[in-house]
């Protein structure tokens, strides 16, 4: 390991009222750590933070990070996760998700900088593109399409790791890069277009289960309680990365789609569709460095990981006056 930082007592999370950052909230806290949680809800949810409300621990500043802001008080740690994240969200907010790479990076540097914090950029697998080298290794440059479907996002994180690792060489930033690979868990939202939401909310209302070209191309999926734990150890290391965080156990669309489908107990069909431009063909992380200087690896096994975001999904349908329900339950 290269070092460690102090530990946390208040962190900023943006995007805090996402998937994966509603879980660092939860996990912060339970850590002991104050959250201030700044989101402006283009993607994410007031109702994934919901249960924090009462926390004396915990405050939520509405707010969009690519406008400047600020927040009151000392801050040990800026964790940077805003930033649209699946396909149909990118595809519909092309200029906010190019924003959040640049502007909303740079205001949460600003802010890091102001507090003299640790800064953590969540960047992501999609910077290899569509890889040449297999699996991922953090020294691989990558295989992107600068002007291609999925390059908003593609390029935003790029511009983002650019800009992370410029104030750390040249203004003497503390900062850090993890690259997250596929994750998957409860808080998903049923109609992102990631593959593990739609196969089980397709699987639980017996629709045809939707697989992209011939379902061939590969995925490695990290339960979400994982990929947190990666975060936040790389957040308490000294090490800059980038950092790779995913579990390295690949499969194939097809076979995800066929596991789900079992474990739904559903008999619904496979429907191939046309498969998304610039859509990679392999994704498997390299996690050799995570291991050496975080000293982290994923345990959660997949069907147990798989179990109990399908539990998740069945309790939102069985609520039906939530509006995730109500969204779930509408036909397609």
């Amino acid at each position: 390991m290269s070092g460690t930082v102090s530990p946390l007592r208040r962190a900023v999370v943006t995007g805090g009222a996402g998937f994966v950052g509603s879980h660092l909230c939860d996990r912060l806290r339970d850590g002991g750590a104050a959250v201030v949680c700044v989101d402006n809800f283009l993607t994410g949810s007031p109702e994934n933070v919901a249960h924090l409300a009462g926390d004396p621990g915990f405050e939520l500043v509405v707010a969009d990070v690519n406008e400047p802001f600020d927040v009151e008080g000392p801050v040990d740690a800026v964790f940077h996760l805003a930033s649209p994240a699946s396909p149909h969200d990118y595809a519909r907010h092309p200029l906010a998700t190019l924003k959040a790479g640049a502007h909303g990076t740079l205001h949460a540097l600003e802010l890091a900088g102001r507090k003299d914090a640790r800064f953590l950029l969540t960047s992501t697998s999609e910077v290899y593109g569509d890889p040449k080298v297999h699996p991922q290794v953090e020294s691989y440059w990558g295989n992107v399409n600068p002007i291609g479907p999925r390059s908003q996002y593609d390029e935003a994180k790029r511009f983002a790791e650019a800009l992370t690792a410029t104030h750390r060489e040249h203004l003497g930033f503390d900062t850090v890069i993890v690259r997250l690979f596929n994750t998957y868990g409860p808080r998903m939202r049923p109609l992102d277009g990631r593959a593990v939401p739609t196969f089980i909310t397709q699987a639980l209302a017996g629709r045809p289960i939707t697989v992209a070209g011939d379902g061939s191309q590969t995925r490695s999926l990290c339960y979400v309680d994982d990929t947190v734990a990666g975060i936040l150890a790389a957040a308490r290391s000294g090490h800059p990365g980038p950092i790779n965080i995913g579990n390295p156990a690949e499969m194939t669309i097809l076979e995800l789609a066929e596991r789900v489908r079992d474990l739904c107990r559903s008999t619904a069909p496979t429907r191939f569709v046309p498969r998304p431009g610039d859509d990679p063909d392999l994704r498997r992380p390299d996690i050799g460095r995570a291991a050496e200087v975080l000293g982290w690896a994923p345990v959660v096994d997949l069907d147990k990981g798989l179990a109990a975001t399908i539990d998740w999904f069945a309790a939102q349908v069985a609520a039906p006056h939530t509006p995730s329900a109500q969204v779930m339950a509408e036909p397609r």
